[in-house]
C-alpha cells in the first residue's frame, strides 16, 4: 500500500499512552495544593465560626449552639453572612454563587474545564463565611468547586487539551474532598458517577493519584481515623434487610421533599422585585429564625452528626433538628448563597436515622442513622455507589455493608420513579442544558466495520479517463450499485492510489474528459479496516470531515473490501434499540399431556 494512505486507529484516546503518564505526573501536585486548601477552608470555617458565636480566637472546628447564645446574635449573623455573599457574588464572581458540584458540573460540560482564578480565591472566602455565621450547610462543595478551580487554573497554563484540562479540574475537586472526609474511595467514585462523565484509564488514573496524594497529606494537616464514631458491633438479622428497604423508601421521600423545597425557595427568590445580591441576606433571616428554634440546626454540624450515630442525642432534639434543619437548608440554599450539600444531607438523614430507631428493632448503636443517611444520600444525590462508600468511611462500620448497599439502593429507585432530576443537576437543566448521568456501553464500540460495511465496491483504475466514468455513473439503470456510490477507490498496479468523490467527477472546475481519474483522485484518503469498531470510523469522520471510508484488508492493505458510510453507523444504533424496546418470549413451558396447538395445526 503506498505510504500516503493514513490509517488512524485511536483518535482522541490517550488512555494508554505518554499522555496518560503525563497528566497523572501533572495531576499530583494538583492534589497536594488541594489537600492544603481543603485544610485551610476548615480552618477558616472554624476561625470565622468562633470569633461570631464564641468570641474568642481559634480555629477548632465547632458548631453553634453548644451554649446558650445571644437571640439577637442567632437572628442577625446569618443575615450578615448572607450580605457579605451578595457583595462577594455582585463584585466578584457570580460563580460563587451556590452549592459547588453543579457549577463544577457546568464548567466540565459547558465550559471547556476553565475556571477564572478569582472564584478559586472566592469560593472558598464565601463558603467559610456562610458556614461560620450560622449558614447550615457543608464544606465539601466549596472544596470541590475550589478544588477543581486549582485543576483548572494550573491545567491553562499547559498547553492541554479540554478532556486533560476537564481530568485535571476533577483532580483537584475530589483530592479536596478526600482530604476534607478522609474518604478517598467514595471521592474517586463520585469523580466516576457525577464528574468525568466517563470510567477510562485517562482519567480515571490521574483523578486516584490527586486523591491518593490528598489523603495522605491529610493525615498530618487534619488527623487520620474515621471523622464520625461508630459502635462496631452490629447484630443483624433478616428482618433487618427488609426494613432497610423501608429505610430506604422514607429517605427518598425526605430527599424528594427537600430537593423541591430547594427548588421552590429558588423560584420564589426570582420572582422578588430585588437584585439577587440581596436575596442571601434574605435566606439569612431564614436561618436565623431556625437558629432560633433549633441553635444546633446551625452550621457544619459534625458534632451533631457524631451524636447522631453514638445515639447521645435527646428525642426533641432530633426531631427539631430534622425538621429546622430540612426547612433552613432547602429555602436558604435556593437564595444562591455558598455552601455545600453532603453534610447537611448527614445531619439530615442521621437525624431521620435516629427516629427509626425508636420503630426498629435494635440492631447496634447508631446503624439506623447510619442506614438512613446513605438512603437520603442515595436520594438526593442520585450517587448510591458514592452514598454507601462515603457511609463507610466516615465511620469504618464496614460490617453494615450489604445493609447500606439495600438503603441507598432503594432511596435511589425511588427518587428516580418521582423526580426527574437531582438536586445537582435540576439546576444545569434550568440553565437550559441536558445532562444525562446514565452510562451504557457505546453500541458504536461493539458493531465492526465488517458487519455493515458495502462489500460491492466499484473502483476505478487509475489510467481510465474521465469521460468513460461518466457513462458508468450517470445512468441509474446501467450500475445501480455504482450510480449510489459516493465514493469510489482509484487502483493501480499496486493497489489503492487514492479516491475520488462523485462531486470531484461532476462538479470539478478543471476536469476534462480525456484526463485520467487518477489526476483527480485524493491521494491521501482515510482508510479503515474490518476488524475496527464502528466508534474508531465515527471518531475518522469527524476528524477529517468525510462520510465515506474506503475498507482495507488487514492482510492485503493494497485491496479494498468494502466501503462504510455515515448512515451504516446507525446500524450500532439500531441494534441497540432493538435490543431495548423488542419483547420476545424465548422458553415455554408446555404441560405433559396438554396437546400442542402449534403441532396440531401444522398437521
Amino acid at each position: 500500500m503506498p505510504t500516503d494512505v493514513r490509517d488512524v486507529r485511536h483518535l482522541g484516546d490517550f488512555s494508554a499512552t505518554p499522555r496518560m503518564l503525563l497528566i497523572t505526573a501533572l495531576a499530583l501536585p494538583v492534589g497536594a495544593a488541594a489537600g492544603v486548601v481543603a485544610w485551610a477552608l476548615v480552618r477558616l470555617i472554624g476561625l470565622i465560626t468562633n470569633l461570631v458565636f464564641y468570641q474568642r480566637v481559634a480555629s477548632g472546628l465547632v458548631a453553634p449552639g453548644a451554649v446558650h447564645h445571644n437571640p439577637l446574635l442567632v437572628l442577625l449573623a446569618p443575615v450578615a453572612g448572607g450580605l457579605v455573599i451578595g457583595l462577594m457574588a455582585r463584585y466578584g464572581s457570580e460563580k460563587i454563587r451556590g452549592h459547588g458540584m453543579p457549577e463544577a458540573i457546568e464548567s466540565i460540560l459547558m465550559g471547556g474545564s476553565k475556571v477564572a482564578p478569582r472564584v478559586a480565591v472566592l469560593k472558598p472566602i464565601s463558603s467559610a463565611v456562610a458556614i461560620g455565621t450560622g449558614g447550615p450547610f457543608g464544606a465539601e462543595g466549596p472544596i470541590i468547586m475550589t478544588g477543581g478551580a486549582l485543576g483548572s487554573l494550573f491545567a491553562q497554563f499547559l498547553h492541554l487539551t479540554a478532556d486533560e484540562r476537564k481530568t485535571l479540574l476533577v483532580a483537584g475537586a475530589t483530592a479536596g474532598m478526600a482530604a476534607t472526609f478522609n474518604a478517598p474511595l467514595a471521592s474517586i467514585l463520585l469523580a466516576a458517577e457525577l464528574l468525568l462523565f466517563e470510567l477510562r484509564p485517562r482519567s480515571l488514573v490521574p483523578v486516584t493519584a490527586a486523591v491518593s496524594v490528598a489523603t495522605i497529606l491529610r493525615g498530618p494537616l487534619l488527623g487520620h481515623g474515621a471523622i464520625f464514631l461508630s459502635t462496631p458491633v452490629l447484630h443483624i438479622q433478616t428482618t433487618t434487610y427488609l426494613l432497610c428497604v423501608v429505610s430506604g423508601v422514607v429517605s427518598a421521600l425526605l430527599a424528594v421533599v427537600a430537593t423541591l423545597l430547594v427548588y421552590a425557595s429558588e423560584d420564589a427568590f426570582r420572582r422578588l422585585p430585588v437584585h439577587w445580591m440581596w436575596w442571601p441576606a434574605i435566606g439569612g433571616v431564614v436561618i436565623g429564625l431556625g437558629g432560633l428554634i433549633e441553635p444546633r440546626a446551625l452550621g457544619v454540624g459534625y458534632d451533631v452528626i457524631d451524636a447522631e450515630l453514638t445515639g447521645s442525642l435527646a428525642i426533641g432534639t432530633v426531631v427539631g433538628i430534622l425538621l429546622v434543619k430540612t426547612l433552613i437548608w432547602s429555602l436558604s440554599l435556593g437564595s444562591g448563597t455558598s455552601g455545600g450539600v453532603l453534610a447537611p444531607m448527614f445531619m439530615i438523614g442521621g437525624a431521620l436515622g435516629t427516629l427509626e430507631a425508636q420503630v426498629f428493632p435494635s440492631v447496634g448503636v447508631g446503624f439506623w442513622a447510619l442506614v438512613a443517611l446513605a438512603g437520603v444520600l442515595g436520594g438526593v444525590m442520585r450517587s448510591p455507589l458514592t452514598g454507601v462508600v462515603f457511609s463507610l468511611e466516615l465511620t469504618h462500620q464496614y460490617a453494615a455493608l450489604l445493609p447500606l448497599v439495600v438503603a441507598a439502593t432503594t432511596a435511589y429507585a425511588v427518587s428516580v420513579l418521582i423526580l426527574k432530576r437531582s438536586v445537582l443537576t435540576e439546576k444545569i437543566a434550568r440553565r437550559g442544558y441536558h445532562l444525562s448521568r446514565e452510562y451504557d456501553v457505546d453500541p458504536l464500540e461493539i458493531v465492526f466495520v465488517g458487519e455493515v460495511m458495502t462489500t460491492e465496491v466499484v473502483e476505478f483504475a487509475h489510467d481510465l479517463d474521465v469521460g468513460s466514468s461518466y457513462a458508468v455513473l450517470a445512468d441509474p439503470a446501467g450500475d445501480y450499485a455504482a450510480w449510489r456510490q459516493q465514493l469510489y477507490p482509484v487502483v493501480g498496479p499496486d493497489g489503492l492510489v487514492g479516491v475520488v468523490s462523485r462531486g470531484a467527477l461532476f462538479q470539478g472546475h478543471e476536469v476534462r474528459p480525456g484526463d485520467p481519474v487518477s489526476a483527480i483522485a485524493l491521494v491521501d484518503p482515510v482508510v479503515t479496516h474490518a476488524d475496527q469498531p464502528l466508534r474508531h470510523v465515527a471518531e475518522l469522520m469527524a476528524r477529517h470531515d468525510v462520510t465515506t471510508v474506503p475498507v482495507l484488508d488487514r492482510e492485503d492493505p493494497t485491496r479494498v473490501v468494502g466501503i462504510v458510510t455515515l448512515p451504516q453507523l446507525l446500524t450500532g444504533r439500531v441494534r441497540d434499540q432493538q435490543e431495548a424496546r423488542e419483547r420476545q418470549r424465548l422458553l415455554r413451558v408446555r404441560l405433559v399431556g396438554r396437546p400442542d396447538r402449534t403441532a396440531a395445526k401444522s398437521g
